[in-house]
């Protein structure tokens, strides 16, 4: 039985990634503990997704570890010498980043060099999946010329059209405290593959999304923003006449890129993970699709200035993704994507109330 070990088991990625292999035959082995609770207070906790997990998966263990105990790291993998390894745990949030420096350097930058040198000594030649994202390029999208429609920002040039490509630039921007730190650990996983021989890559994701993330307003665009809807809470646009424009991408589509690349890995790639323009929408766009589904108008304000280093604009080119894995596509379309996070929440809320 080939063996998997996903770090951020209890968020949103490790999660999806967890129940896919273990449907598929492998031993799965989680590591969480519970940090997005420590970042984002009780509604960021995520132990009733372990908890999930646990009972719901009979091909699943779960170790609570912190992947900056570098000791802790190293016997893990020397004990179980994975097949596999999707390192999806982060400080996931920009904003958060600038008030938790070390914190944020020391689990994004520092935890995946301590689980790629402990790969290499005790596990060379298993396969190694890094969640990355898209501000490791930074505010560098906001220099292309963008055309103002009526609900959204979109590229006006055409070369653009699929979206930012895997070889635009990633230095001289603004990346935020956050985005600094996912590039630090972005090119040492990418290093780790050239210089060792590693079959390893990054994926850069835009938004990452599906019923299972414990969205926040720090983190979880499209989860967070149903959730308000849902529960009546006023929602806060930041700059951009709130037409800024995301691609969202279900989780359960990245769990099946992840196989695809497991399956016939290669070394040192990057890849830019997203929902591309078929997924794509602004805020004002989101607004109008969870009132179609709730009935309910969103409440919320507006404040006339943007989150430091976001984007205007963010649509992931999926032409090297697809070029490379033809087999894979996406499957789960925006309306999907809205219908299954709204009665997510919907479920999760009644569960709550008659705890």
């Amino acid at each position: 039985m080939r063996r998997l070990l996903v770090t951020g088991s209890s968020g949103l990625i490790g999660s999806e990634v967890a129940t896919y292999f273990s449907h598929r035959g492998w031993d799965v082995h989680g590591v969480d503990n519970n940090m997005r609770a420590f970042f984002f207070g009780p509604e960021g906790d995520t132990r009733w997704n372990q908890r999930r997990l646990e009972e719901t998966l009979p091909r699943f263990t779960h170790h609570e570890l912190d992947i900056r105990d570098r000791q802790g790291v190293l016997e893990l993998i020397e004990t179980l010498r994975p097949d596999a390894i999707v390192h999806a745990a982060a400080q996931p949030s920009h904003d958060k980043a600038a008030q938790i420096p070390f914190e944020d350097f020391d689990v994004n930058a520092v935890g995946t060099l301590n689980l790629l040198e402990a790969t290499r000594r005790y596990a060379p030649e298993a396969v190694f999946v890094h969640m990355s994202t898209n501000k490791v390029y930074g505010d560098a999208p906001n220099e292309l010329p963008l055309v103002e429609l009526e609900k959204r920002w979109d590229y006006a040039d055409p070369a653009y059209y699929n979206g930012i490509p895997e070889t635009f630039r990633i230095d001289q921007s603004k990346h935020s405290i956050f985005g600094a730190s996912k590039v630090a650990a972005d090119i040492m996983v990418q290093e780790y593959g050239r210089y060792f021989g590693m079959k390893t890559c990054c994926l850069r994701g835009g938004c990452l999304t599906g019923p299972n993330h414990s969205g926040v307003e720090l983190h979880g665009f499209l989860s967070y923003l149903i959730k308000c809807n849902v529960t009546g809470r006023k929602y806060t646009i930041y700059g951009y006449k709130g037409k800024q424009v995301r691609d969202n991408i279900h989780s359960y589509d990245v769990a099946r890129f992840i196989e695809c690349f497991i399956e016939e890995p290669r070394v040192a790639e990057v890849y830019n993970l997203g929902g591309g323009r078929g997924n794509s929408c602004s805020i004002l766009e989101a607004f109008e699709m969870v009132e179609a589904l709730s009935g309910r108008k969103m409440i919320y304000d507006y404040v006339d200035k943007p989150r430091e280093g976001d984007h205007i604009c963010y649509i992931s080119d999926l032409t090297k993704m697809k070029t490379h894995y033809p087999q894979w596509d996406i499957t789960k379309k925006l309306p999907d994507i809205f219908e299954e996070i709204y009665r997510g929440w919907v479920e999760r809320i009644k569960a709550q109330q008659a705890a």
